[in-house]
């Protein structure tokens, strides 16, 4: 029992002496700190490293280091941190550090140590510069003073305001290095100081807040986790002073800053004494991550909130007892899993570029920002996740639903991709916030940025998905009666390709019926409009199937009508293929089997107000659209599509709608079997389009509108009697009928509508000149001698043929006598024509002579012989003279 207390003896005198050695040693060395020179002190201050590392190294024993340090050293090293050498003043601060690390209580150097560190790092005023000019050791003061920090623990308490007036100063230092540590201090002297630390708290949001937009996103991160340390710890009520920030930095172009936003608010949303009362404040941060471009920050975002569900869950299990015990399964039509959500790949690159140029590690690729896009939920949110939305959506939703609408893009698109997230987990909830909600989509997806629309057309999707049609059509279908535009029809659109067939059904009739209504359909000429209002047709289509046919009509009103207003663009191309899937789904061959089936309806509605129309009129683009679109249809219209036609081509209607109808008669015309006269009824038609339409229009009248109105007449006439649908009878009806008109056409300004007219003179002289009266027919010759004058070439060379042709009906006519004054007038003036200067013409005359040369050959000879010498190519009266004189010989 002697032994021990014998050492402990032996012991005590040991730790004595070698604190006594110390003592001396110091004591030598402590006058030079006091020198007046700057090498002095310098000298000094290294013998004294030297002792500390050589006498007193890391594994001597720290109770007899105690003494000497806190009695001699530290109060010498504590002054000559404001020593104006800089030497000196890093040299003070690493004796400290080595002190610190060796005392036995460095507590007890703390009321000396954090008064002297605050006053060379707290700024008098922000304006000025620190107390400390150099950088490097302001970093190492700030070090020096993490270090107090952890050996300190607890006892930091009674120092808590010269600690938090050190970092306050520290946290604004211009130099990034500085704000880091500060940032790691600062977090390390809320964990130390736990129980008092809320009390000097919110004194740091202010300078962190300053800092978190440093441009170093290194220091960004470090505030930013600072800033979550420090409330954690702290004042919770500083988390309405820093949300705004926070939410900004979600925004920002470094994914490593967004990552920590993540992992902060998820650690108060699981940790912080008082997140209940912040539950609607923090839960939009996180979620707003489940959007980002990078699949980590994502995946981050999922598991915590997976975490943060399921201890809510647990806390709360008595309240949500019953919805445990009775869970009902997710709806058979809930959103499929792995579907892409709205996300910008450009973005996505761009970050990731960003990234790389801030030094971000390699794992920030390309491939997994814009290859791997986000997906939905791979299954149904848990039960606490979806209630936690629930209980807050009507405090979130007014903030989202005005952010949406912001003048700055990137808050609308965060808040754009916020909302489906926000609605995936509020199901069936939805309902009681549809109202903002639609009027919101509404607002948004009239929004120029593309990211924003995509994303409301996705959150309109899960309003189909989970609300009552009869609930959601009672509000979007008002809106459209208010006022119709494109947003809503986008909305409207979104909402059916959402909502499960079954459910949709019985509203199909009510939907089809309100777009297809003129205030809907007809309200605007806009391309982006119309595209809308197709989307719904498509929507209505994809999603009702073989039920579209209770509603087909209608759904072709609206297809017509985009057709028509759009005119020749690819809208009209996919609403043609729109038609195509309306009548695959309805179980006909073609489009044109619809028109057959709604023919009668289309064209009774139309046709009912055609005394109105004008060349604006929405009905009369319709009608084209009808006429030109239908095929064979039309041909069983006859009795709506003449009557129409006969209407609206009065000369007193409106002259550019009388082209345009003009121009569909014409198309129609150029293939009757395959339109008009599919049925072989338009005979029964042709006496009114003859004296009803062409006649009328065919009349002189002074202008150049009705020039081009006689050109469209005549080119339908033309189409009219070059197709084989006429009988020789009903042709003999056309040229008595008309003759008159044609030969006066022969004298319009218009190039078309004289070479058009000498065709249809040529025709009506193959088809009825031997049976033409011979007084008609003798004065048809001057009239196609006049354009033998044309400037035209190709007037004229028609006109030669029509000449032509007249000679074959005078041949085959009896009475050949009667016609022979006029066939030696139209001798002479041929054989002027023989000196055309074109070879082309001169070519066609001389085979008109040749052809009149049967007729009255000798008289034919004298005339040439009389003029063979005043001709400049002789050649080609010597080739008729030679072409007579073998017929002859052939007799």
């Amino acid at each position: 029992m002697a032994a021990p207390a014998e050492t402990e003896a032996a012991a005590g005198p040991t730790e004595a002496d070698e604190a006594a050695e110390l003592s001396r040693v110091l004591g030598r060395l402590l006058p030079g700190l006091e020198a007046d020179s700057k090498m002095g002190r310098r000298r000094a201050l290294e013998a004294l490293q030297r002792v500390l590392e050589e006498v007193v190294p890391p594994g001597a024993d720290p109770t007899a280091f105690q003494g000497p340090w806190a009695r001699l050293l530290l109060p010498r090293l504590l002054r000559l941190l404001a020593d104006p050498a800089e030497g000196c003043r890093a040299l003070a601060v690493h004796l400290l550090d080595l002190g610190l690390r060796r005392a036995a209580r460095p507590c007890d150097a703390l009321p000396r140590l954090l008064p002297a560190l605050a006053a060379r790092l707290a700024r008098p005023e922000p304006a000025r510069p620190p107390p400390e000019p150099c950088e490097e050791l302001r970093v190492a003061l700030v070090q020096l003073l993490g270090l107090a920090v952890r050996l300190g623990g607890a006892a930091l308490a009674p120092h808590l305001d010269d600690a938090v007036r050190a970092l306050r100063g520290a946290l604004l230092d211009p130099f990034s290095a500085v704000r880091r540590e500060s940032c790691e201090c600062a977090s390390a002297l809320a964990r130390a100081t736990p129980e008092h630390f809320h009390m000097q708290s919110e004194s740091l949001i202010g300078p962190l807040m300053q800092t978190i937009s440093h441009q170093h996103w290194k220091v960004r991160v470090a505030v930013i986790e600072a800033t979550g340390t420090v409330i954690q710890f702290g004042n919770g009520k500083s988390v309405d002073d820093v949300l705004s920030h926070f939410a900004q930095r979600l925004f920002d172009d470094v994914p490593q800053v967004r990552q920590a936003v993540t992992s902060v608010v998820g650690g108060w949303l699981l940790n912080l004494r008082d997140r209940y009362s912040f539950f609607h404040k923090l839960i939009p941060l996180l979620l707003s991550s489940f959007n980002d471009e990078i699949p980590e920050i994502r995946q981050l975002a999922t598991s915590l909130w997976e975490k943060i569900g399921l201890q809510w869950q647990e806390e709360n299990e008595a309240d949500l007892k019953d919805k445990l015990d009775f869970a009902l399964a997710p709806p058979p039509h809930y959103p499929l899993q792995g579907e892409h959500s709205h996300v910008d790949e450009q973005n996505a690159e761009k970050a990731v570029r960003t990234a790389k140029q801030e030094g971000a590690p390699s794992s920030w690729s390309t491939a997994e920002a814009t290859g791997a896009l986000p997906k939905a939920p791979e299954s149904r949110p848990g039960l606490g996740c979806r209630e936690l939305v629930f209980r807050n959506l009507s405090k979130v939703l007014p903030a989202i639903c005005r952010d949406i609408t912001d003048w700055v893009v990137g808050t609308r698109v965060k808040s754009a991709q916020l909302l489906p997230v926000l609605l995936l987990h509020a199901e069936d909830h939805t309902t009681q916030h549809l109202e903002i909600i639609l009027r919101t989509l509404q607002l948004a997806c009239a929004d120029e940025e593309k990211a924003v629309v995509s994303s409301c057309m996705r959150s309109a999707e899960l309003i189909g998905t989970f609300v009552s049609p009869e609930v959601f059509l009672k509000l979007i279908l008002s809106m459209l009666k208010k006022a119709p535009s494109s947003a809503s029809l986008l909305v409207l659109s979104s909402v059916i390709r959402g909502c499960p067939c079954d459910a949709l059904q019985p509203h199909l009739k009510v939907i089809a019926t309100e777009l297809a209504q003129a205030h809907v359909c007809q309200a605007s000429e806009n391309g982006l409009y119309l595209e809308h209002l197709l989307l719904c047709v498509q929507a209505l289509v994809s999603t009702c199937q073989e039920g579209c046919s209770i509603a087909s009509l209608q759904l072709m009103e609206v297809l017509v009508t985009i057709m028509a207003i759009s005119g020749a663009t690819g809208l009209g191309d996919k609403a043609q293929e729109t038609m195509n899937a309306l009548a695959a789904v309805e179980n006909v061959p073609s489009s044109q089997d619809l028109y057959r089936k709604h023919m009668g309806p289309l064209l009774e509605r139309l046709t009912a107000s055609h005394s109105d129309w004008t060349v604006h009129s929405v009905e009369l683009l319709q009608f084209s659209v009808i006429v030109t679109h239908s095929g064979p249809a039309v041909g069983e219209a006859l009795q709506h599509v003449v009557p129409t036609l006969r209407a609206c081509l009065q000369p007193a209607k409106d002259p550019h709608m009388r082209l345009k109808l003009f121009s569909v008669l014409s198309s129609v015309l150029l293939r009757p079997e395959d339109t008009i006269d599919s049925q072989g009824q338009f005979h029964g038609y042709l006496e009114m389009v003859l004296k009803d339409i062409l006649a009328p229009n065919l009349q002189w009248r002074a202008g150049r509108t009705a020039a081009a109105i006689r050109t469209a007449a005549v080119s339908c006439l033309w189409a009219l009697t070059s197709s084989d649908i006429l009988s020789a009878t009903q042709m003999q009806e056309v040229q008595e009928a008309l003759m008159p008109q044609v030969l006066a056409t022969l004298e319009e300004d218009d190039q078309t509508t004289r070479l058009i007219s000498c065709r249809v003179l040529n025709t009506f002289l193959k088809t009825t000149g031997n049976t033409m009266d011979p007084d008609k027919l003798i004065k048809i010759y001057p009239e196609l001698l006049k354009r033998l004058d044309d400037v035209s070439t190709e007037v004229r060379l028609t006109a030669a043929s029509t000449l032509l042709t007249w000679l074959q009906c005078v041949q085959s006519t009896e009475g050949r006598a009667y016609y022979q004054s006029s066939i030696q007038y139209l001798y002479r003036e041929l054989l002027v024509h023989l000196d055309d200067p074109e070879r082309a013409i001169q070519d066609a005359v001389l085979e008109v002579l040749k052809e009149g040369s049967i007729l009255f050959p000798d008289l034919l000879v004298r005339e040439t012989e009389a003029v063979i010498h005043k001709h400049r190519s002789a050649t080609y009266c010597e080739q008729l003279l030679q072409h007579m004189q073998a017929a002859s010989a052939a007799q």
